[in-house]
């Protein structure tokens, strides 16, 4: 292996949708989790594989246009040299703008090309040693009552980190903090998720009532047209404002920290594009002081191991939201990869990103070749 060259030949291309318990945010329902998967073949004797999660009410990016554009990327990328990776994603930013919940799953690929020519798993290819990393466990939006009952069934399966999801009416929403607070007790983290389901004054309203139940932060309260009342916000709430939606690339993150708009940044790759960007909107922050959290969309393992590797190598990330798999997939499609014990993460040193995708699983999904 550590071929200087490696030359893309074919990409296969999947219709990867894994039906789960339905799962509701601020912005909508999801019963299944809408992914793409592919395979990029190289003349090496080994592919890279990428996941993304299609989440159309956050990125505007549906299951159809992932694999509508993943077949356009795969005729830009054939005979192309799979270990440029720079180059071969800004093949991809000059053919289209945006689509970064596509663009992730090949930027992945070619992180596990890449890796695995080396002969390295991906976290020591990118410089990264293992930590100890504990996932936090989301509740969807429910009444207060189905909602604190959760989060006593989460705690009672070793769970130490809540993650709710709010943003239903801000009256209700400081009801449902009030009684899964109660159902819990005073120990484990809660942190919250308005998925910019408040405007600015009941943003105001539910953050000053939730100041009292020892908030770790709010990710995301406001739509994004409302940025600029932000700065506002902070001088206003008692509760740390972590910007997800607000920052997909680092020119995002840039401007929310130097506008004093966030305390944390969320980063996604299906928002970024993948680690390529992931790793400038991480450096970003870090060198601004701001503290940044491993979020995803409704992933399985496959791209859940990719994020792995990342967070082992970017020390700045310090909040761990990877609990996707968790949330009511019926079907786990992955082989290898990233293992859970109870809600702390770890992966094996297999080279590359050490996860790939079940074969039996892959016979039912609609495929592909270019």
């Amino acid at each position: 292996m550590n071929k200087s060259v490696v030359t893309i030949t074919s990409v296969d291309i999947y219709r990867f949708s894994i039906p789960m318990e339905p799962f509701t945010i601020a912005t909508g329902t999801m019963d299944h989790a809408m992914n793409t998967f592919i395979r990029v073949h190289t003349d090496a004797g080994f592919y890279g594989v990428g996941e993304c999660s299609a989440f159309p009410m956050i990125v505007g990016e549906t299951q159809e246009t992932c694999l509508v554009m993943a077949r356009d990327f795969a005729k830009i990328w054939k005979g192309q040299n799979a270990l440029e990776i720079a180059a071969r994603m800004q093949q991809l930013h000059d053919a289209t703008a945006g689509n970064g919940t596509i663009k992730s799953a090949f930027d992945m690929a070619l992180y596990d090309i890449a890796a695995k020519n080396a002969g390295l798993p991906l976290y020591k290819f990118l410089g990264g040693e293992k930590r100890a990393v504990e996932s936090d466990i989301t509740i969807g939006i429910g009444t207060p009552e189905v909602m604190a009952k959760k989060a006593i069934d989460f705690k009672a399966s070793s769970a130490t980190i809540l993650k709710v999801k709010l943003g239903k009416g801000a009256a209700v929403d400081v009801e449902r903090i009030k009684q899964i607070r109660k159902a819990v007790g005073p120990e484990m983290k809660i942190r919250i998720d308005a998925n910019q389901g408040w405007s600015f004054d009941e943003a105001v309203f539910a953050l000053q009532a939730l100041g009292r139940y020892d908030i770790e932060f709010c990710e995301q309260p406001m739509r994004t047209w409302y940025d600029d009342r932000l700065p506002e916000l902070m001088g206003l709430s008692p509760v740390k404002i972590m910007a997800d939606e607000s920052v997909y690339i680092h020119h995002d993150a840039r401007k929310q920290i130097e506008s004093g708009s966030c305390h944390y940044v969320n980063i996604k790759m299906a928002k970024a594009g993948g680690i390529t960007e992931a790793k400038k909107i991480h450096d970003t922050c870090a060198e601004r002081g701001i503290p940044c959290m491993m979020g995803g969309m409704l992933e399985s393992r496959i791209a859940l191991s990719s994020k792995l590797h990342f967070v082992y190598a970017s020390p700045n990330i310090l909040f761990y939201d990877m609990d996707t798999c968790k949330l009511g997939h019926l079907i786990d499609p992955c082989v290898g990869g990233a293992q859970y014990d109870g809600y702390h993460l770890d992966i094996s040193d297999a080279p590359g990103i050490g996860a790939d995708a079940d074969a039996a699983f892959l016979e039912g999904c609609e495929k592909w070749v270019i």
